[in-house]
């Protein structure tokens, strides 16, 4: 079984690990909507992904209009 050679110090776990941050991520604007958008996905508010629509999106207006469901007393 194989054992540690040296001991790390902690200048060096701090020096290697100065990569462990976390990067923002990158954004970019939609040319449908205008709304921010991951790079190479498609846009979540409208559903368009390189000038054409891929995916149909529900609205928020449609889901208000649709009735719900009403409990009865039987």
């Amino acid at each position: 079984m194989g054992l540690p050679g040296h001991r790390r110090t902690s200048s060096h776990k701090r020096r290697r690990a100065a990569h462990f941050a976390l990067k923002a991520k990158s954004l970019t604007v939609c040319s449908h909507c205008k709304k921010p958008v991951l790079p190479h996905q498609v846009c979540k508010v409208c559903g368009y992904y390189r000038g054409r629509q891929v995916i149909k999106v529900k609205s928020k207006l449609s889901k208000k209009s649709t009735p719900t469901k009403t409990v009865s007393d039987s």
